[in-house]
């Protein structure tokens, strides 16, 4: 008799964002001929850069020639993407090993994976509203515990995360072993200054902890006191994973690539206190696990690099960040209570009269045709408000904004 790993049956049966879909669905039953216009889901619209195009298209090229012929990728990632990787790095101060970095297809799988190489017995801190992930990981590794009466999981520390704090979430006031954060955050926006963050170094340096630090959104960062990377607080090396991605960087949701970086200084422990670097564990598992992300697309994210791929891909943020700030400003003069849209992609905002996250989703799409995410998909404490992003086109968002102020 095969036998289930029951953990994942403790899982939601569909994603959270499944939800919204099936109420979007059942909107287009009732008004088939309605354009639907999306403020929520975090896709990206825009083309990938031109320099992207044409280097792929040369790898492709590349790859219908005997003597330009790639295979496996090697485990880590093609070196030429590597020294990119490592030369913007030292743009901001920050020197890494060549070994540290592993090219992954995209942040999400190892932010998920990153668990497998993890004791089972490791106490688990996440902030509470959190992108799903990193709960759902925890779940079905085996680490949560069981689900309270208040909804939340016995062996896993939730992190405050309110209006109260300003979105940051608090260190916290036990020794927890594990400590997921994502700056800038998704879902609210807000960031982490590097004085704050420091904080959350000296606190893992302290209890040997190790933060796995999701900078998806680095590229939106635009304040001088928000860090890019965690690297450029002291101490960091010795105590955090950084995980990156091109999705919202350059428009790779579709082809999927991304990086992890392991410093040689990461340890972790056995039972007997003997320190291991985490990167030998995680060198074990890549290259028994995967086989490497496609040359074709290795490429792509190389052109990043470039001088025109530079310029394209800033403009490409940027496009996206004005849409974020007109999000912003349009609901702060509509007299919301609004967090994000400066250094980040995502605008969370308080819903009006006090409605529930789903109510005040549901009034959108029917009086306005617009799909936000409601706030309470990332946790207790998103309750009572709302996720809007600027990954939308101009001309939709603008669209949107004139909607609202209709109804609001």
């Amino acid at each position: 008799m095969a036998l289930a790993n029951e953990n994942y049956l403790k899982t939601p049966e569909i994603y959270c964002f499944d939800e919204i879909e099936k109420r979007v669905n059942a909107f287009k039953v009732l008004h088939p001929d309605a354009k639907i216009i999306r403020l929520g889901v975090g896709d990206v619209t825009r083309p990938l850069p031109p320099e992207v195009i044409l280097s792929m298209h040369k790898a492709l090229d590349e790859m219908g020639q005997v003597e330009t012929f790639k295979g496996y990728s090697p485990p880590q990632g093609y070196d030429f993407l590597i020294d990119k990787i490592l030369k913007e790095y030292r743009s901001i101060g920050v020197s890494l090993d060549k070994e540290s970095v592993f090219v992954n297809d995209g942040a999400k799988s190892d932010i998920g994976n990153i668990g497998h190489v993890l004791g089972r017995d490791n106490i688990i801190a996440i902030s509470d509203p959190v992108y799903p992930v990193y709960e759902n990981a925890t779940i079905m590794s085996g680490r949560a515990g069981e689900l309270t009466d208040e909804q939340k999981w016995s062996n896993v520390v939730y992190l405050r995360c309110t209006e109260e704090t300003g979105f940051v979430p608090e260190l916290p006031t036990e020794k927890v072993d594990v400590i997921y954060l994502c700056n800038p955050n998704n879902p609210t926006g807000t960031v982490m200054t590097k004085t704050e963050l420091k904080h959350w170094v000296d606190y893992a340096i302290e209890h040997q902890s190790i933060i796995i630090y999701d900078g998806a959104y680095q590229a939106y960062v635009n304040e001088p006191n928000v860090p890019r990377s965690i690297y450029e607080i002291k101490g960091a090396k010795k105590v955090a994973i950084e995980i990156r991605s091109y999705s919202k960087t350059a428009g790779f949701t579709g082809l999927r690539c991304g990086y992890s970086v392991f410093p040689q200084e990461l340890q972790v422990y056995t039972k007997l206190g003997e320190g291991v670097p985490l990167i030998k564990l995680w060198s074990r598992r890549n290259a028994n696990y995967t086989n490497g992300v496609s040359y074709i697309v290795q490429r792509g994210a190389e052109a990043i690099y470039s001088r025109k791929g530079k310029v394209e891909t800033k403009e490409l943020v940027n496009y996206y960040l004005t849409n974020a700030s007109l999000i912003r400003n349009e609901l702060l003069s509509l007299g919301f209570e609004v967090y994000g849209g400066i250094s980040s992609p995502y605008v969370w905002f308080k819903t009006p009269e006090h409605l529930s996250s789903w109510k005040f989703f549901d009034q959108l799409l029917y009086e306005c045709h617009i799909v936000g995410t409601p706030g309470i998909v990332f946790g207790s404490s998103g309750e009572g408000y709302m996720r809007f992003t600027g990954f939308g086109s101009r001309e939709n968002t603008l669209i949107s904004l004139e909607k609202l102020r209709k109804i609001i």
